[in-house]
């Protein structure tokens, strides 16, 4: 996309966000949705589509493209984001990477029209930062796969058309964990049944639940790539992108948090002046711009070394762990700087608070980061 389209593009979505998701903000917390209308509104606008090349009726974006779009859309809540953000990172680019030529013919056109939402299924209730460990089962039975398991705290799991599920094909833990094969599980798959929506501490309106697999038959053209083996691998790959996209909604949410912050303590008077007028408030103020900004550098820099084919892994495990690191300090004195007012629920501080403590656990702990880049860094150190 040229310059000047981009331009207009996130000045588009930029306008949209505070026009009409911000004041909608409220109404998704209270009732746990995202209006349909809304996603209608993300359909049309090409919001699906970010990622996907245009050969499959995508806009085919680069990451230094989509991120500057994915920071406009989280100034608002991020659960607006989470309904149409798996169609851009995990539920779509291992079957860009690995699938087949039908399974991408059929399927990436549905994703970028939105036609279909996506969800990925890794994570089990005995198996979470340990991924490899994962005990569902898939067990071939002529020109199909058997499944058997259960998949936990599944993002987008109540209204996806697609699953991209993990599970064993070897009973035997294999090498490079050649033990986890990927398939493609449409909505509906007799055998296959989602779970009641979880209740959780923030993001409202971005929609979790457990997934079950009892005996669900599905054929052998829904292995990705029709090649038993390759799902970790397949994981892993698309991971990059994936942590590089959270830590850009960070950078939203990070940059909505400091403006309700600045604003309040411009307005908000004590001693007869405003208490942006105290010193301890500037400090509080100062530290969350310069954590934003080293946190925009990061992002930028990661995005761009990714679009160029550099292989970003210890970058994209730096920047997610950085900013998600960075949007829960600045959330943290948003509420100390609104005092008592940012600790009741009808303050948004105190809803960003809750909604961005998740950054730090999915796509990779903090912890789990630390042991990618501390273990390269070594390795590097070693090879040298």
């Amino acid at each position: 996309m040229d310059k000047e389209t981009l331009a207009h593009f996130v000045d588009t979505v930029r306008r949209y966000t505070r026009e009409k998701l911000v004041p909608l903000e409220e109404q998704v917390a209270e009732q746990d949705a995202i209006p349909d209308e809304i996603i209608a509104d993300f359909r049309e606008m090409g919001l699906f589509s970010l990622t996907t090349p245009e050969e499959y009726g995508g806009l085919g974006l680069g990451s230094s493209e989509e991120i500057e779009i994915v920071k406009e859309i989280t100034w608002a809540s991020a659960a607006f984001r989470n309904i149409f953000g798996l169609n851009l990172g995990l539920g779509s680019q291992g079957i860009l990477m690995d699938g087949t030529p039908e399974q991408k013919a059929f399927w990436l056109p549905k994703i970028a029209s939105g036609e279909v939402v996506t969800s990925f299924c890794l994570t089990e209730p005995d198996s979470g930062s340990d991924s490899a460990a994962l005990q569902t089962r898939a067990v071939r039975d002529g020109d199909d796969y058997i499944l058997t398991g259960t998949k936990r705290y599944i993002t987008n799991a109540p209204v996806a058309g697609l699953f991209l599920v993990m599970a064993r094909t070897s009973e035997e833990k294999l090498p490079k964990n050649g033990h986890i094969s990927a398939f493609l599980v449409p909505a509906g798959t007799p055998g296959m049944r989602i779970g009641k929506k979880e209740r959780k501490m923030g993001q409202r309106g971005a929609l979790v639940a457990d997934v079950y697999f009892d005996d669900a038959r599905i054929p052998a053209l829904a292995l990705l790539g029709g090649q038993e083996g390759k799902g970790f691998i397949t994981a892993m790959k698309t991971l990059d992108r994936g942590r590089i996209n959270v830590a850009s909604v960070c950078v939203g949410q990070a940059r909505r948090i400091l403006h309700e912050a600045a604003t309040y303590a411009v307005t908000r008077r004590q001693f007869g002046e405003p208490i942006g007028n105290f010193q301890l408030i500037q400090a509080m103020i100062a530290d969350s711009q310069a954590d934003l900004y080293a946190a925009e550098c990061m992002l930028s820099d990661v995005a761009r070394r990714y679009d160029s084919g550099e292989r970003v892994s210890l970058q994209a495990s730096c920047a997610k762990l950085f900013c998600s690191e960075m949007v829960g300090r600045i959330a943290d004195r948003a509420v100390q700087i609104h005092g008592g007012a940012g600790y009741m629920t009808d303050s948004p501080v105190e809803r960003f608070y809750r909604d961005v403590r998740i950054f730090r656990i999915y796509e990779g702990t903090t912890q789990i980061q630390q042991l990618i880049i501390g273990k390269e860094v070594l390795a590097r150190a070693a090879a040298a």
